[in-house]
């Protein structure tokens, strides 16, 4: 009778453990949904998609609001395609240590080496350099230079920038650039022989099986791409402005889902398609010639969790999209979240769902960190 005891007193604790696991998940994606619903309210957010992955399973994938009011279309985190802005360069940035790895590029070789024809400047600069920000080009000089809607080629892009100075000796300083990254992608084309955008969809989104992530073209819609909104000066949901991203597509030019982007992310944490040691060009933070960190790597922010782990991400902000990409490495935690509206700070949101999904407590609670409209 005891051993018959004993043995329903271990079997009923044993399912209080797996029920307790089980509850603690759900509690975090019940505050997490709450979260959500409130960013997306206070934000005036038409529409957005969350997917979140621990371990290389998907454990959290939903869609907020409406990708279009007309038809009313809601967001499916697995279908609605959005652009994904600046988590472009993250891929471009996987995409050259693919190169690299392959013997096609070298990344600590002059600029001109692979552009002999691009206007010399006063301080030379490499290719690892335009890929950590830190080369001195310029970023968009206003907001219609960013919104502009001129289809142009990655090459024909070039014309906005090519003539002018650098902002200062390469090396010396940190200074994000949009416009660095078509550089860059053009430098990729001719080392490759391929074009941009050929090149990663073979070699970053079928390999990943990132079906639903493509370049963007002016003037072509694909099935189940999102509308995309700004707001008023009166905060009233509006259709944005068209824009032309091919010639950007390095920096900001790609569509996306949530749950692509949560494959991508988890390629970070355990490559596949490229070696460990390929990787870790893009997620190491690049130095200055003083020595000190630029918390960027190649098209990837490199920084610490509230748990003082490894912290890899990227927030994306363009015409009709605000997004951020969140890969914490050592709890196997990637973040993906994508929304169709215009000047969206990300940054608060994500490190709220950090607070959330990484057990530890924020200095302030979660809810608090969504950002007053």
């Amino acid at each position: 009778m005891k051993k018959i005891i004993t043995f329903l007193l271990l079997l009923i604790g044993g399912y209080g453990f797996s029920q307790n696991i089980e509850n603690t998940s759900e509690v975090k994606i019940r505050k997490a949904k709450r979260l959500a619903k409130k960013f997306l309210r206070k934000q005036h957010i038409p529409g957005m998609a969350i997917s979140i992955s621990e371990n290389g399973n998907l454990i959290w994938s939903e869609g907020f609001g409406y990708s279009s009011f007309k038809p009313r279309t809601e967001v499916i985190p697995n279908k609605t395609v959005f652009r994904i802005a600046s988590i472009s360069k993250s891929i471009t940035g996987v995409a050259l240590a693919k190169m690299a790895e392959d013997n096609i590029i070298d990344l600590d070789k002059s600029i001109y080496y692979y552009l002999p024809d691009y206007p010399k400047k006063e301080y030379d600069f490499t290719v690892r350099q335009l890929a950590g920000n830190i080369a001195g080009i310029r970023h968009y000089k206003d907001n219609n230079e960013y919104a502009l809607n001129e289809k142009m080629t990655i090459n024909e892009g070039l014309s906005l920038f090519k003539n002018d100075s650098l902002l200062f000796k390469p090396g010396t300083k940190y200074h994000y650039s949009s416009l660095g990254f078509v550089l860059l992608s053009a430098i990729m084309q001719k080392a490759s022989n391929s074009y941009f955008n050929d090149y990663v969809t073979d070699n970053i989104f079928k390999p990943l099986k990132m079906y639903k992530s493509s370049m963007e073209f002016t003037n072509m819609t694909v099935s189940n791409q999102t509308k995309f909104y700004k707001l008023s000066s009166l905060r009233r949901i509006r259709l944005a402005n068209p824009v032309s991203n091919e010639y950007k597509v390095a920096g900001g030019g790609f569509l996306s889902t949530s749950e692509d982007i949560v494959k991508f992310g988890n390629e970070l944490i355990n490559p596949k398609i490229l070696s460990e040691a390929a990787m870790a060009q893009v997620t190491t933070s690049q130095r200055l010639n003083n020595g000190y960190r630029t918390g960027y790597g190649m098209g990837l922010s490199v920084e610490k969790s509230i748990n003082e782990t490894p912290r890899l991400y990227h927030t994306g902000g363009g015409v009709g999209a605000s997004s951020i990409l969140l890969v914490y490495p050592e709890e196997g935690i990637v973040i993906s979240v994508l929304t169709n509206l215009t000047g969206v700070s990300m940054k608060a949101f994500g490190t709220a769902l950090e607070a959330i999904f990484l057990e530890q407590p924020a200095e302030q609670p979660a809810e608090q960190l969504v950002e007053q409209p």
